[in-house]
């Protein structure tokens, strides 16, 4: 990484200049004097610039290796192993001492045993003493219990089946936990000194942290998509699954020059949709669903058939993040879609072996973009509108 240059006050503090004196004791004092001055330009240099160093859990090894790739540097080396009674074991391979160190963790796979590996991670960089350490988490885990108002463990949750049928007062949601922020509080508590994410369920998880987060975005990736492999994306609506999407439908759509609808879900009791009310008109358009995640995919199955019955000629549906747990592969197998588009945030090899349908956008250049934006200490905003080549 190129180092900063000097201004000219420090140009000149650090230029050794020709001391002439008749006093030799005066002359050696000054010399001395510029010595130092030079040596603390310097440190100053090399204190804000720290070489840098990229390791990789277990949970996303392909993304990690896209990432040094395009930053032209090797992947760090790291053991992790698990013992016998499956405790998480991490060995730093390297010296880390006075490196900026990124680790690529997503919250994929086995969460709660890739979200202990990181937390180990940190601190083990933290107190091998690493000058800064930046988690970055392509999927931010437990991102959907963001607050006290829905039932913990998601909509598709057994439990809130068996609470639907005993049919239960709603009001026991409110003993429900806020599990984002307790992630948060892990993250900070482990020694994280930065977060780099993308497309966070809520926005608001960025002020669970009291240290600096990025939350970059998808968005471009999806207009470039969109555009490449659409040929008619001039004659197409975007269309959100439900109503909290809505301000991420319209700013794509507003990009595009084209327009939006939305589907308002109804719901008598918890797991159940009575009905789904489409609200714009998608007839004889190519209807493209616009979503941040996709977990059993029964939201994105209904609404593409919705959006067949109001006329459309055609479905995409483009995610940021394909969990695609429980019957989902099967669900968008047996759907109308053309396409289901979704992102390299969750590892998709086998997800696209088991359904044609699905396809993956790289978005490993806009996270490789912002490590080496932070390492240099520049802006990351440019990502948010555009895509890095």
């Amino acid at each position: 990484m190129p180092d900063r240059k000097c201004s000219e006050n420090e140009q000149n503090d650090c230029v050794m200049p020709v001391v002439r004196s008749a006093n030799p004791i005066r002359a050696r004092s000054l010399i001395r004097d510029n010595l130092e001055k030079q040596a603390g330009c310097l440190n100053l240099i090399h204190s804000r610039m720290p070489n840098i160093k990229v390791f990789s859990g277990t949970s996303h090894p392909d993304l990690a290796q896209r990432i040094v790739d395009r930053l032209g540097i090797d992947l760090g080396k790291v053991v992790t192993k698990k013992f016998s009674n499956l405790e998480t074991c991490v060995e730093i391979g390297e010296s880390v001492r006075g490196e900026d160190v990124y680790i690529v963790q997503s919250g994929s796979g086995e969460i709660n045993d890739n979200l202990m590996e990181l937390l180990i991670m940190i601190n083990a960089c933290k107190i091998a003493s690493a000058s800064r350490v930046t988690a970055v988490i392509p999927c931010f885990p437990y991102a959907r219990q963001d607050k006290k108002d829905k039932l913990a463990g998601g909509e598709e949750s057994a439990e809130s089946k068996k609470l639907a049928k005993k049919n239960y007062d709603w009001k026991f949601r409110s003993r429900a936990p806020i599990s984002a922020k307790l992630v948060a509080n892990m993250l900070s508590v482990a020694g994280a000194d930065h977060i780099i994410t993308m497309d966070l369920h809520a926005s608001q998880i960025q002020g669970f942290f009291d240290i600096p987060v990025d939350n970059l975005y998808a968005e471009p990736a999806v207009l470039k998509w969109i555009k490449e492999n659409i040929p008619e994306w001039k004659n197409s609506i975007i269309v959100s699954p439900d109503a909290g999407g809505a301000k991420r439908v319209t700013s794509i759509a507003d990009r595009l020059n084209v327009e939006f609808a939305l589907i308002h879900k109804e719901r008598k009791k918890a797991n159940e949709v009575a009905s789904m009310v489409l609200v714009g008109d998608v007839k004889d358009k190519i209807a493209i669903l616009v979503d941040d995640m996709a977990d059993t995919c029964g939201t994105i199955v209904h609404a593409a058939d919705r959006l067949v019955e109001a006329g459309a000629t055609k479905v995409y549906a483009i995610l940021t993040h394909g969990i695609f747990s429980g019957p989902a592969i099967s669900r968008i197998n047996n759907a109308c879609f053309e396409a289901v588009v979704v992102t390299n945030t969750i590892p998709q090899d086998g997800h696209m072996r088991d359904c044609p349908k699905i396809q993956c956008i790289d978005v490993s250049m806009m996270f490789a973009e912002a490590v080496r934006r932070t390492h240099n200490g520049e802006s990351v905003s440019y990502l948010f509108s555009n895509v890095p080549y």
